[in-house]
């Protein structure tokens, strides 16, 4: 078991290098392009940050299924199953399609259209829902045209999930990152936990999108430095789409029967993706939960539900006080309980201990949306692991900053042409040291 953890790790790790390598060029390239758009009613940055990360986060995708496919115990995934070539061809067309978007803003019901034609290509090829278990009843089989239109609306509805919560600098990367890496670690233990090889292109497939995301992520955080767009939010919304089509529609419960040791341990193992229309709950909850919500408030407001709003949940957070990084390590909390306490409980759903673990962080959760204001102080002897915000000098300087600003505000200065204005770095506009707190709903 030691050598296929090695090559997923080395796989992680390539995956990771090209996209963190490639977003730097893509970003020259982009505001180079002018995929840079004016700031829209809804957005939360300040200042106007290039888009199409979605194409080293593609890069990524390509080097990653690309060192596997020469890998000795990965290369079986490649030989025995069509999944990583209709995987490929999907991401290909909905990333087309994202970096047009990203450029020339495409109408929403053409992208509608294009997410069902990827899923298509998809299905054509392979990746699609068998079946479904059905607890008390058993394995249903379906039909071609059932599963058919089970996968198409399952893609359609994990990528609209994940683009629309990719509403802050690092929070649609970043809950992802770990709701696929729950992800890898349930379809890890079936691969080898059962031996039941069906489960391995899933597995392939979570470590891949969370090296995407990995990779991408330094360039993303507050203040982000570039934006992955529709191109980078709808890709790794398919990825994610694809793994759990992967593992959920091919994997066939009986087989897990033999392994668990009868159908009650096979149940509980199979839980956090027992059936493919209640996934998106236990994998990206937090944004599923979030699309339902807008589409509920724009359909009862009288509004199409692909307009665009300052209703999302991560809205909500900024209104509430939290400042903009505190709003995204929140949605990383809760994304992550639901995620890996799906799995947790996967792995022994007889335990007390879990379920009394997933209360007391919850309560947990509950008392960080209460206290907006608190920032907490590291000691000084760990201010040097901690962001400047945390110590007690920053913090010192920072007071004396707002102090001098409230007895002698600064005239505005005017702002170079070619040099202000994009967010980050331009590779010569240096990043903001202050964290934007203002509320959500503040005048831009």
């Amino acid at each position: 078991m030691g050598q296929p953890v090695r090559e997923y790790l080395l796989t992680l790790c390539v995956t990771v290098a090209v996209t963190y390598l490639l977003t730097g060029p893509v970003r020259k390239f982009a505001i180079a392009a002018g995929a840079m758009p004016e700031i829209r009613a809804r957005d939360v940055h300040r200042e106007p940050t290039p888009r199409l990360g979605g194409i080293a986060m593609f890069g990524g995708l390509c080097a990653g299924l690309l060192i596997a496919d020469h890998l000795r115990n990965l290369n079986g995934v490649f030989e025995l199953s069509n999944e990583p070539r209709a995987l490929l061809s999907g991401a290909a067309l909905i990333w087309l399609v994202g970096v047009l978007d990203d450029k020339f803003e495409i109408d929403a019901l053409i992208k509608l259209g294009a997410q069902m034609i990827a899923a298509g290509v998809m299905v054509i090829q392979g990746l699609t829902i068998l079946w479904i278990p059905v607890p008390g009843i058993g394995t249903v089989s379906l039909t071609q045209w059932q599963g058919n239109l089970l996968t198409v609306a399952l893609v359609v509805v994990t990528i609209n999930a994940v683009n629309f919560v990719d509403g802050l600098d690092g929070l649609a990367a970043g809950m992802v990152c770990i709701a696929s890496t729950a992800f890898f670690l349930y379809a890890y233990r079936i691969w080898f936990g059962y031996g039941i090889e069906a489960a391995a292109p899933a597995t392939l497939f979570a470590a891949i999108l969370v090296g995407m995301c990995l990779g991408f992520l330094p360039h993303n955080m507050h203040p982000a430095r570039i934006f992955m767009g529709d191109s980078g939010s709808m890709l790794i919304g398919l990825v994610l789409a694809a793994s759990a089509i992967s593992i959920t529609g091919q994997v066939d419960p009986d087989t897990m029967a033999l392994f668990a040791g009868g159908e009650r341990n096979a149940t509980h193992a199979m839980l956090p993706v027992f059936i493919p229309l209640l996934l998106p709950f236990t994998i990206i909850a937090i944004p599923f939960a979030d699309l339902i919500l807008a589409i509920v408030r724009r359909t009862w407001n009288g509004q199409s539900p692909f307009a665009a709003d300052r209703g999302h949940l991560h809205h909500r957070l900024l209104e509430l006080g939290h400042s903009h990084s505190r709003a995204v390590l929140i949605m990383y909390f809760w994304s992550g309980l639901i995620a890996f306490g799906a799995v947790a409980y996967s792995v022994h759903s007889a335990s007390m201990w879990i379920v009394l673990a997933i209360a007391a962080l919850s309560a947990l959760g509950l008392v960080l949306l209460l206290l907006p204001r608190f920032t907490p102080r590291a000691p000084r002897w760990a201010e040097g692991l901690v962001p400047p915000r945390y110590r007690h000098s920053e913090r010192a300087a920072e007071a004396a900053v707002r102090q001098d600003e409230a007895v002698e505000p600064e005239p505005a200065r005017p702002i170079a042409a070619g040099v202000a204005g994009v967010n980050g770095a331009t590779a010569v506009g240096p990043r903001s040291r202050l964290p934007d707190r203002r509320k959500a709903g503040s005048a831009r």
